[in-house]
């Protein structure tokens, strides 16, 4: 049996940073930047260390990082994020293997940043890396570089270590031309995928999906402005762009099988819908805003399945869920890790045992000096800022902060306006009305209590039930039990649509702790 853990984004943001020129004594974000963030920023480091310290608990000796390591790639927090990995290796031989995410570097040469940062008297100061070099996002050949010892290169003690072009390992012979969408235009990108056998009888394949595409007619290849963000790419992107990289793991995954090898991969981007399968329901409801946007399309899940690897952890989304895709003569699972600064914290342990694979979250909600930025947030605000500072604990922070967007964000900038005009005023029992449905027992409950509970299910599935009442649970079961057929174009309608996506959530796949079988492709647990 091998046991690993596997950490999805966890944004690292270094508040011990001293911005050379600002006049600043730390780097600590803004809470109104982090109240306009689908992540929080200050608490990154000692979220990213209870991690660590739960891999080393569980003894685990081999952690996968699903990218977005740190948060926007500035030099400082990679060299924070990268001391803080290298202390666990020092301390209890911890080994990280890493995949790119969109908030470590940017294309070739970076891009640059504009964050809003805390004096000591809580007075909110704009920093741009106009005026401040360290402060700008990486290229992807500069942050690789201070990454490298995170898999992108082999180890002395690596029993196998290769890439899609072979067993070099100089950035400079991992290359290959990308085109501008209209094919007049070219560059050289880095693709950063790589396989490595860490431990005997376990191959670890590392997906770059993190794709950067110049404009049409780009010229200036120094300028960022020439490129696509790849944030919204994933993997259609990688369809488009690294076709390369199919073949490849295509002939992995049948050298994994043909050698006894246990194969697993990661990438930042999920391969399927890991929203419990009700991403192309939810762009009915809300259009092409939010999570929903970045599903993938089928073509992705039947091209990736192709390959024959068999298991695929993912992050990006900081939503916890367990998908399939049925193949012939197979299937796909894709594993979707929740951040440790996002609603819900958690990280994965997971054991290897031939074709059994148990995995178990773990919730991040003890996070030791989860508060330091507190004092800093008041300060700010010259008072208390509500119930986000009375938290008991770092889970209940995020779940004060998850709040904050569903009534800031979500809600007033990404549902239709009659939807959130009834939010707004209405309760359940209008809503019973509204859908013509009868329940018996139906709790008090406003729209915005049913509204926040959605999307606490919609992000972390099973690991909600910690902060969703169980008679409120039971109800929405029951209420989704009931639901009347229909979905006309109409107020009635749309909420019928957004119940019918809820019961998805109900219904998921088990997603906290549970076991795949590899073999007959079934899934046992909760």
């Amino acid at each position: 049996m091998i046991r690993i853990a596997v950490i999805a984004d966890p944004h690292v943001h270094d508040c011990g940073w001293r911005p050379a020129g600002s006049g600043l004594d730390a780097a600590i974000r803004s809470f109104g930047d982090t109240l306009a963030s689908t992540r929080v920023f200050n608490e990154s480091i000692p979220a990213f260390r209870a991690a660590l310290d739960h891999a080393v608990a569980e003894g685990a000796k081999l952690v996968l990082l699903v990218g977005d390591l740190t948060d926007d790639g500035q030099a400082p927090n990679i060299a924070a994020a990268v001391a803080l990995i290298g202390e666990y290796r020092d301390r209890h031989g911890l080994r990280v293997l890493a995949t790119p995410g969109n908030h470590d570097f940017f294309a070739l040469h970076g891009r640059p940043q504009k964050k809003t940062f805390l004096t000591a008297e809580g007075t909110p100061q704009t920093l741009c890396s106009s005026t401040c070099y360290e402060a700008a996002t990486l290229g992807m050949d500069a942050a690789l570089r201070r990454m490298q010892h995170l898999g992108y290169r082999p180890e002395p003690d690596d029993l196998h270590w290769e890439s899609p072009f072979g067993t070099d390992p100089d950035f400079a012979a991992r290359t290959y031309p990308v085109p501008s969408p209209d094919g007049g235009t070219t560059c050289p990108m880095i693709d950063a995928s790589y396989l490595v056998e860490p431990v005997e009888g376990l191959w670890v394949l590392s997906i770059d999906s993190n794709v950067s595409v110049p404009r049409d007619d780009a010229q200036d290849f120094t300028d960022p402005a020439e490129f696509h963000d790849a944030t919204d790419g994933g993997w259609p992107a990688v369809l488009r762009h690294r076709a390369h990289l199919l073949p490849w793991m295509r002939d992995v995954a049948a050298r994994a099988k043909a050698g006894g090898k246990q194969l697993v991969a990661f990438s930042h981007y999920p391969v399927l819908d890991v929203l419990a399968g009700t991403g192309t329901d939810e762009l009915r409801v809300f259009g092409a805003t939010g999570l929903a946007r970045r599903t993938p399309p089928s073509v992705v899940a039947e091209a990736v399945a192709a390959t024959g690897v068999p298991l695929h952890f993912s992050g990006h989304l900081h939503v916890n869920d367990t998908a399939f895709h049925p193949h012939v003569g197979g299937g796909l699972f894709n594993i979707a890790v929740p951040s440790p600064v996002g609603f819900c914290p958690a990280m994965k342990i997971v054991d290897l045992d031939g074709d059994l694979v148990a995995i178990r979250s773990l919730p991040l909600a003890q996070v030791p000096g989860h508060d330091l930025a507190f004092a800093a947030y008041r300060a700010e605000a010259g008072t208390s800022i509500g119930p986000a500072m009375d938290a008991a604990d770092h889970g209940a922070f995020l779940d004060h902060h998850l709040v904050e967007l569903v009534r800031g964000r979500y809600v007033p900038r990404e549902w239709p306006a009659d939807m959130a005009e009834f939010v707004d005023s209405a309760r359940i029992d209008d809503l019973l009305a509204l859908l013509g449905v009868t329940l018996t027992d139906a709790p008090d409950l406003t729209m915005w209590q049913l509204v926040e509970d959605w999307y606490r299910l919609r992000k972390a599935g099973a690991l909600a039930e910690g902060y969703v009442a169980p008679e409120r649970l039971d109800f929405y079961q029951r209420l989704c039990d009931r639901l009347p057929q229909g979905g006309k174009d109409s107020l009635a309608g749309r909420f019928l649509a957004l119940l019918r996506i809820l019961r998805g959530y109900l219904g998921r796949l088990p997603n906290g702790d549970f076991t795949l079988d590899l073999r007959d492709l079934s899934v046992r647990g909760s």
